[in-house]
């Protein structure tokens, strides 16, 4: 298992058993967490990624904290591919955000 798969499965747990929550895949068969059956939360090719806000990513982005998501040639703007080594404490305060987020 690689760090960022460890640094998830560590996010995963502190939020498995909060109302509405369940594990499974994020986009395609990436790991990911789900609140009401909607993706908050996901490991892509090793990377973190969270739903937030277009602007708060844009901010995270222009603070080098991460980049947005790419899928093909499309850049997802809620969609923010955390940047740096696997951290999960600072991974499940941006999950946390995340979750507020989707569940608004």
């Amino acid at each position: 298992m690689s760090d960022a798969e460890t640094a998830f499965d560590a996010v995963a747990s502190r939020f498995l058993g909060e109302p509405a929550i369940t594990d499974g895949t994020g986009f395609g068969s990436n790991p990911g967490l789900r609140v009401d059956g909607h993706i908050f939360a996901m490991l892509v090719r090793g990377d973190f990624v969270v739903k937030l806000p277009a602007a708060r990513c844009a901010e995270l982005t222009a603070a080098g904290a991460g980049r947005s998501l790419e899928i093909g040639t499309r850049r997802m703007r809620e969609w923010l591919v955390v940047g740096g080594p696997p951290d999960p404490d600072a991974w499940t305060a941006l999950a946390r955000d995340a979750l507020a987020f989707v569940r608004a």
